[in-house]
């Protein structure tokens, strides 16, 4: 995609800070910085989000995000790791290419994030599963 940000620092046409790269993925890191040693880990092909992925990239692309975040926990002595993958505008997704975040954590780093659990009954938990199920036909 022309105008697509992660196409361009694939394909060398805008720098970035490079950490790792192989056949299938790429990983720089954030301008963002949430953390010290926060890092994107993005598709080298361009595929908008996680219903693009077939089962090979997807598991190319997330062995490049464990071994990032394996280096990351190393190399910044985290005290944890959170690696986050957003899909859609709605779910927070503001790059529309599929990438990670690997994100160096720290007690007290002040990173939230807000889940709200609504517990519902096992009855219920039983229908909802029987349509996600549904999906898979």
């Amino acid at each position: 995609m022309a105008d697509c940000i992660f196409c361009k620092i694939v394909k060398g046409e805008i720098p970035s800070s490079k950490v790792y790269e192989d056949d299938a993925a790429i990983a720089f890191m954030d301008l963002g910085q949430v953390n010290p040693g926060h890092v994107i880990v993005a598709t080298r092909k361009h595929v908008d989000d996680i219903h693009g992925l077939d089962d090979k990239l997807a598991g190319d692309v997330f062995r490049a995000a464990a071994r990032v975040a394996n280096a990351v926990k190393k190399a910044m002595k985290t005290e944890g790791i959170t690696v986050l993958q957003a899909n859609g505008a709605a779910g927070w997704q503001t790059v529309f290419h599929f990438h990670l975040h690997v994100l160096p954590r720290y007690a007290d780093d002040g990173v939230g994030l807000t889940w709200p659990a609504k517990r519902p009954p096992a009855d219920e938990l039983a229908r909802l599963a029987e349509i996600v199920k549904s999906g898979f036909a």
